[in-house]
């Protein structure tokens, strides 16, 4: 089974401190460089080693921050936007008194878009300015691209657009001078209020605010069994969209969301806001839609993003019908499925009934119930994932019956075994985990196996 790694970078989209409306991202992991190029091409500007600001002369950095994080997402880099950014992102306003009240919305952002490529070829130098004058109503210049074609403008903000276009210089500054004879003044003309605000945004995030980056969430990659809780809901939905032939539909509580595959023999339920220790998901197989149940597996509500993804994405693929209900759990299935915690040398050991795997820090593990996958009267878990302190103190728990199918299985041990995912920490004097009791060994540069 193949599974799409997400590249070790994460970025936090956020308000600006001093700025109504620009926005900083603040990137972190090894392979943030990736991360920086794709904001600075979609509008941010560096400030810092791992911060950069988007101030736009038109307001609108909150729509383009979102459209970012789209592209960002699709790249498979982590994005957080904080619930600030999030409300002035989904904030609907209009422009008073925009001299093209005719316009839409979009038509309005669209040409206010255009003024804001012209200010930044401006202020990065693509663009010369030689002469400027004011006609009555508003401000016009004239100025040189690098390539040599010239442009009279017209407007200031987010109203300037490209009035005309000339070949050469010599003939736009000919025309210029000629129709605005003694009001020409020579150079660019004086910033505005707007453009000043702009530039105040990016050179007010002082060395004291980058300084203070430590205090702010900072994420580290971690193994997957320590990594943060799946926001359930997101992934749901994203699964849906994704995979046609699953559908979904919310009961009349409004507590829980229902899954089905378009054969009816594939069903999932998830509870909304489940305690965290408490089963979230529910998965189970039938051989036909009315059938007894094959197998059913369960995940509390703390089990981390990759575990989860990675059991969606086995399902996708069809790996829930790989069993039989009557088939036995044989030596050869339990091999199979624990082969990913062997080959990485976790702790093997028989406890009676039990067998179990452990990393060498004893924070993880798996455990293979002979008894309950032997016997159909005994209504137990056949197979345990978990970490925390202990098996019976978990931080979250997957629970399998026993004719869960090995590569369902050896999906998720794979993933127990090699996978990374993120966790965010605050720096404060008590440092607080999202995970507690999940103690988490250092993962060497060159073992991360697949980042998420």
């Amino acid at each position: 089974m193949s599974t799409t790694s997400h590249i070790d970078a994460h970025v936090r989209l956020d308000t600006h401190p001093h700025h109504p409306s620009a926005v900083v991202a603040t990137v972190t992991g090894t392979a943030r460089h990736i991360a920086q190029a794709h904001l600075s091409v979609r509008g941010f500007e560096s400030v810092s080693a791992n911060t950069l600001v988007m101030a736009r002369i038109d307001r609108e950095e909150p729509y383009w921050t979102q459209r970012a994080a789209e592209a960002l997402t699709a790249e498979r880099i982590t994005v957080e936007i904080t619930p600030q950014l999030r409300e002035a992102i989904n904030e609907e306003w209009t422009w008073p008194d925009h001299p093209m009240s005719w316009c839409t919305r979009s038509e309005i952002r669209n040409f206010s878009n255009e003024a804001q490529k012209i200010h930044d070829d401006i202020r990065h130098g693509r663009l010369i300015v030689h002469a400027h004058a004011h006609d009555g109503s508003t401000t016009k210049a004239v100025g040189s691209y690098r390539d040599g074609s010239s442009v009279v403008l017209h407007g200031e903000n987010h109203l300037r657009t490209v009035e005309t276009s000339f070949r050469t210089a010599a003939e736009a500054l000919v025309t210029f001078g000629r129709v605005h004879s003694d009001a020409v003044c020579s150079g660019p003309p004086a910033q505005t209020d707007v453009e000043r605000h702009a530039d105040e945004a990016r050179s007010t995030l002082t060395a004291a605010l980058v300084e203070a980056e430590p205090a702010l969430p900072r994420i580290e990659t971690v193994p997957a069994y320590a990594a943060d809780p799946a926001d359930h809901d997101a992934v749901l939905e994203a699964f849906v969209n994704k995979h046609g032939d699953w559908a979904k539909w919310r009961t009349w509580s409004d507590n829980t969301t229902h899954l089905i595959h378009e054969s009816q023999t594939l069903r999932a339920e998830l509870v909304h806001e489940p305690d965290p220790r408490e089963a979230a998901w529910t998965f189970a197989a039938y051989e036909t839609p009315i059938s007894d149940r094959m197998w059913h597996l369960t995940l509390t509500a703390a089990t981390p993003d990759p575990l989860l993804q990675s059991l969606l994405i086995s399902l996708a693929h069809g790996d829930a019908w790989d069993t039989a209900q009557g088939s036995p759990v044989v030596e050869q299935t339990v091999s199979a499925a624990t082969r990913p915690l062997t080959d990485a040398g976790w702790k093997h050991t028989i406890d009676g009934r039990h067998i179990r795997w452990q990393t060498l820090h004893g924070n993880a593990g798996v455990q293979f119930d002979v008894f309950a996958a032997q016997d159909s009267r005994i209504h137990l878990a056949a197979w345990t994932l978990w970490a925390g302190p202990d098996i019976d103190r978990p931080t979250w728990a997957i629970h399998a019956s026993r004719y869960t199918p090995a590569p369902l299985l050896a999906a998720l041990t794979e993933d127990l075994a090699h996978s990374t995912g993120t966790r965010q920490t605050r720096t404060t004097r008590t440092e607080h985990r999202k995970n507690p009791g999940v103690t988490t060994p250092t993962v060497p540069q060159a073992a991360t196996g697949r980042a998420r």
